[in-house]
């Protein structure tokens, strides 16, 4: 078990919320989820709160039984309760059946399995369970070039962020914050359920174990303001179009003394007016002329870092594809390669000598090209 494990999963029946049996298939679930997220999704009903409301419930149950983890530890934590767990009493006549009060340090096995539930169990000194910060994302565009060479570019947050005068601490200028005196540091207190006395973070200090005696005057002791923050970000060489960057702890502060979130930036490349991208490949169209396709020829082809030459054979077709090594996406360890397409370009206007020339092989040349279609001799 672990923190995933939510208490409304003791309360919700999710398989009854979807009207599934609690044997359906992965597949009933999922058409029974579609059915009723379109029904009650709030486009389709607006302005309605219940079917606002509704919606929620059913993405919640989907959330769960969709996934087969969740839903193998779901049908355990059912089981459990349905059997005595966590309701009017104990199997075998364990602790706390007489009705008296039972920790989980005095479940053993047990302690470690509904602590997992509930983000309880065993915490040794200092362990507090803290709700980090919210995790933030933002868009960047570059140029195609760019994202094959990288680049720094400029990022601004506007939004909560660590004060400027405390420094996310929440404490006034001179203080500090001191050990949290309703739950001795350990981020938790002990809230009764029944039978059970289940961990949750502390309301006095939001589960850091830190109290704020004294606030800062600039954020009242949340440890955080609004304002905007500017940085660059550091975009890798051939990154692809829609790649997110991951920046660890500049996201949104946590409370006073919480970790922040993480900030991910999402990446646009620009197209470019030649090159197309194939995975870690390039590709490009390169034209030539019939008579470089019949005799063959050396051309001129463009990479990221300037022309090459590639020889085209005689009787090369039209849409052939050359493979330059190591001329593609930059990467580590090397680069892609750079796929050339020739296409046979046919000029749409001759002059009175390119037109007779033209006549003259066409006149030189023996039978059709279609004869093998059986339309021509």
């Amino acid at each position: 078990m672990n923190g995933d494990v939510k208490r409304e999963w003791f309360e919700k029946d999710y398989y009854q919320v979807l009207g599934v049996a609690k044997n359906a298939t992965a597949a009933e679930i999922k058409k029974a989820y579609r059915k009723l997220a379109q029904r009650h999704h709030p486009d389709a009903n607006p302005g309605s709160k219940e079917a606002e409301e509704r919606f929620k419930e059913i993405s919640a149950a989907y959330d769960v039984l969709g996934d087969e983890d969740k839903r193998r530890r779901y049908d355990q934590v059912r089981d459990m309760a349905a059997s005595g767990f966590g309701g009017t009493g104990f199997p075998g006549g364990a602790p706390g059946a007489t009705g008296g009060r039972v920790r989980f340090e005095d479940l053993g096995d047990l302690g470690d399995l509904f602590g997992g539930l509930f983000g309880g169990g065993r915490r040794g000194p200092g362990r507090s369970r803290v709700a980090r910060g919210t995790d933030l994302e933002t868009d960047v565009s570059v140029s195609f070039e760019e994202a094959m060479a990288g680049t720094r570019v400029p990022v601004r947050i506007q939004g909560p962020a660590p004060c400027s005068t405390c420094g996310g601490s929440g404490a006034a200028p001179g203080t500090s914050p001191v050990v949290c005196p309703q739950c001795g540091g350990t981020g938790e207190i002990g809230v009764n359920q029944g039978f059970f006395q289940i961990e949750q973070p502390c309301p006095r200090c939001n589960g850091t174990g830190r109290a704020v005696e004294q606030a800062c005057p600039t954020c009242r002791g949340t440890g955080s303001e609004r304002r905007t923050r500017s940085f660059r970000v550091q975009i890798p060489a051939g990154v692809k179009d829609g790649a997110r960057i991951k920046l660890a702890g500049r996201g949104e502060p946590g409370p006073a003394g919480a970790p922040p979130g993480d900030l991910y930036v999402r990446v646009h490349v620009k197209p470019h007016r030649f090159f197309g991208r194939r995975g870690n490949d390039l590709t490009v169209e390169v034209p030539i002329t019939f008579a470089e396709a019949a005799l063959g020829a050396n051309v001129e082809v463009p990479t990221l870092n300037g022309t090459v030459t590639m020889k085209v054979p005689a009787g090369t077709p039209s849409g052939k594809t050359f493979r330059l090594k190591g001329k593609g996406v930059p990467r580590r360890g090397g680069a892609g390669d750079l796929l050339a397409t020739v296409r046979v370009e046919v000029p749409q206007r001759l002059s009175r000598e390119e037109r007779e020339a033209v006549q003259r092989l066409k006149d030189l040349q023996a039978g059709s090209p279609r004869r093998r279609l059986g339309v021509e001799r």
